[in-house]
C-alpha cells in the first residue's frame, strides 16, 4: 500500500491543525519573549532556519511561475497554458508566506515597511526588499483573474487578461534581479563563506540555481495535486518540463564546475572536509542524479520516475541554499548551529499552510483549466 493510501484525509487535517496550534504558540512566545526565547540564533548566527529555508528556499522555488510565464506569454508556447495557473498560484502562495516567515525572523517586525520609505540604494536588501515587494504584487494581479473568474467579473477579468503580458514581463525582470541578489547578500563575506560557495558568480548561480528549482516544483507539485484532487497528469507538458529541467541542469552544473575549476577550488571537494561532504550531498542530489534519470527518454515518461526527479533537484536546492546559509559559514565563525525545535514547528507550519491554502484555492477557484488542443505542440513551436 502507498504511504498517501496509508492515511485518510483526516489525518492530514488532524496534522495541519496540531501544526498551527504548536506553531500560533510558538510565535506567542516569539512575540512576547523575543527571538532568544525560541530560536537558537545568536550574535554568531544571526541568521538560521527561517532565513536559509523559509526565506531563500521559498523564494527560490517560487521561481517556476516567472519561468513558465515568460514561456507561455513571451516565447508564445501556449502549450504550456494549462500549467500557467496552478504554478502562478504556487508562486503566489511561496512569495506570501516568505513575507510571513520574514515578519518571524525579522528582530522588529514592524519595521518592515521601513526600506520601502528609506532608501539606501547602495544596499542590496534595500533592492530584494522593493523586488519582493513588487513581484509578490505582480504575483497577486496575475492571480486575481481566477478571482474575478469566479466572481463573474467579466470586466475586472477582461482589464486583468489585457494586462497579461505586461505584468508577465514585469515579473520576469523582477524576479531575476531578486534571485540573483539573494546571492549577493553574500559577496559582502569574504574568508566568511567556504571556498566551495564564496564565489563572484554567487549571483548567477543562485538565478540558475532557481530556475532548476522551479522547474522541478512544478513537476512536484503537478504530482502532488494530481493525487490531492483525483486529476489526471498533464504527461505531455510534465515530459517538456522534464527536458527543460535536463538543459538546466547542465547548464548550472557546467557552470558550478566550472567556477570551482577557475578559482582553484576544485581540491576542496576532495579534502573529506565536512563541508566537501555537504558539498557532495548537495550535487549529487541536486544536480548528477536526476540529470541522469532525466538524460533517459523512459524516465521523462514516467510519471512516478519524473516525480523522483523533480524531488530530487527540489531535496538538492534546499541543501545547497543551506549550505551557503549554515554550514559554510560555520567554519569561520567557530560552531555550529542547530535550529531549536520551536524554529522548526514554525517553519512546518508556514509548509502545512501553503498547502492548505493551495488546496482551498482549487477547492473554490478555477486553477485548473484544460484546454486539449494546447496539449500538443502548435505549428512553429518546439
Amino acid at each position: 500500500m502507498r504511504l498517501a493510501e496509508r492515511f485518510r484525509p483526516g489525518f492530514w487535517a488532524g496534522l495541519l491543525y496540531l501544526l498551527l496550534v504548536l506553531g500560533m504558540a510558538v510565535l506567542a512566545v516569539r512575540y512576547t519573549q523575543g527571538l532568544g526565547a525560541v530560536t537558537n540564533l545568536s550574535d554568531r548566527f544571526p541568521w538560521g532556519l527561517w532565513v536559509g529555508f523559509d526565506i531563500l528556499c521559498g523564494v527560490g522555488l517560487a521561481a517556476g511561475g516567472f519561468a513558465i510565464t515568460t514561456v507561455v506569454y513571451v516565447f508564445n508556447l501556449k502549450r504550456f497554458k494549462p500549467i500557467v495557473r496552478p504554478t502562478i498560484l504556487t508562486a503566489f502562495l511561496g512569495y506570501s508566506l516568505v513575507v510571513v516567515a520574514l515578519l518571524f525572523d525579522l528582530g522588529r517586525p514592524w519595521n518592515i515597511w521601513h526600506p520601502l520609505v528609506m532608501w539606501n540604494p547602495r544596499s542590496v536588501m534595500f533592492e530584494v526588499s522593493w523586488c519582493v515587494t513588487l513581484y509578490l504584487t505582480v504575483l497577486a494581479l496575475e492571480s486575481s483573474g481566477m478571482l474575478f473568474e469566479r466572481l463573474g467579473w467579466s470586466r475586472a477579468l477582461a482589464v486583468q487578461q489585457a494586462a497579461t503580458i505586461p505584468l508577465v514581463v514585469a515579473g520576469a525582470i523582477l524576479s531575476t534581479l531578486h534571485q540573483s541578489s539573494l546571492g549577493a547578500f553574500y559577496l559582502i563575506m569574504p574568508g566568511k563563506l567556504h571556498a566551495l560557495w564564496y564565489t563572484s558568480w554567487l549571483p548567477a548561480l543562485f538565478l540558475l540555481s532557481a530556475v532548476t528549482a522551479g522547474l522541478g516544483m512544478i513537476i512536484v507539485e503537478a504530482r502532488l495535486s494530481a493525487r490531492a484532487f483525483g486529476r489526471s497528469l498533464e504527461m505531455p507538458l510534465l515530459m517538456a518540463v522534464g527536458r527543460a529541467l535536463l538543459g538546466a541542469l547542465l547548464v548550472y552544473g557546467t557552470a558550478r564546475i566550472y567556477d570551482l575549476a577557475r578559482r582553484g577550488a576544485l581540491a576542496e571537494t576532495l579534502r573529506g572536509s565536512r563541508e566537501a561532504a555537504f558539498f557532495a550531498l548537495e550535487f549529487a542530489l541536486g544536480v548528477v542524479v536526476p540529470a541522469v534519470l532525466l538524460s533517459f527518454p523512459a524516465v521523462r515518461r514516467n510519471a512516478r520516475a519524473l516525480y523522483a526527479a523533480g524531488v530530487l533537484v527540489v531535496m538538492g536546492f534546499v541543501v545547497n541554499r543551506l549550505n551557503v546559509s549554515l554550514t559554510g559559514l560555520e567554519g569561520a565563525l567557530g560552531g555550529h548551529y542547530v535550529p531549536a525545535v520551536a524554529e522548526v514547528v514554525a517553519t512546518l507550519m508556514l509548509v502545512a499552510v501553503g498547502f492548505a491554502l493551495f488546496g482551498l484555492a482549487v477547492k473554490h477557484l478555477p486553477v485548473f483549466t484544460r484546454d486539449v488542443a494546447s496539449l500538443a505542440p502548435a505549428p512553429g513551436e518546439t
